[in-house]
């Protein structure tokens, strides 16, 4: 059943469907928010190619404090991780780690602009993190034609952590919530 509305309410109702394929137009995460001290499956999520061209290549910068990263092989796409050193020691699981995977790199496909997909890996969110921040994890996307990179992180927002804000082409970001009991 269709609602008729008038004034405002038609405006504001126009404009949210005129503006929202610009929500899901970017690289984000499946489940957008995730305790700290836990384990997290980070699924990613890739709705389209650079400008109709086909992804081939995408690239995830891990943050600090997402210790143990383990990705998910995929049919048809090579893997492949940076590793290096933390800036400081965590405990992991009862074991002190002073290095991890800090990228991963899925090169292959191709991944047609018009067909949608998801990449993952699992990871676990160090207790040091701090709960009520977001953690951003920048993504760089190739093309056939073209790269997007998914990079920005909001202004005043530190390197690996801060608030919310607008971009036009956000990193995909983690909201860290408090430590579950």
């Amino acid at each position: 059943m269709f609602v008729f509305r008038t004034g405002a309410s038609a405006v504001a109702a126009c404009a949210a469907l005129l503006f929202a394929p610009s929500a899901f137009s970017h690289i984000s995460f499946e489940t957008q928010q995730a305790p700290v001290g836990s384990s997290y499956k980070a699924v990613l999520q890739v709705p389209h190619g650079c400008q109709g061209s086909a992804t081939v290549k995408l690239r995830i910068q891990i943050p600090e404090g997402v210790l143990g990263v383990k990705p998910q092989p995929k049919a048809g796409w090579d893997l492949k991780v940076v590793k290096g050193d933390y800036s400081k020691s965590y405990d992991l699981y009862g074991s002190k780690i002073t290095s991890g995977v800090t990228e991963v790199e899925w090169t292959g496909g191709p991944l047609p602009d018009d067909f949608y997909d998801e990449f993952v890996f699992k990871g676990y969110l160090s207790s040091s993190l701090k709960p009520g921040t977001t953690l951003y994890f920048p993504v760089i996307q190739e093309c056939e034609k073209g790269v997007d990179r998914w990079i920005d992180i909001p202004e005043g927002a530190e390197k690996a952590h801060g608030h919310g804000g607008h971009s036009d082409t956000p990193a995909p970001g983690l909201k860290l919530l408090p430590k579950a009991r």
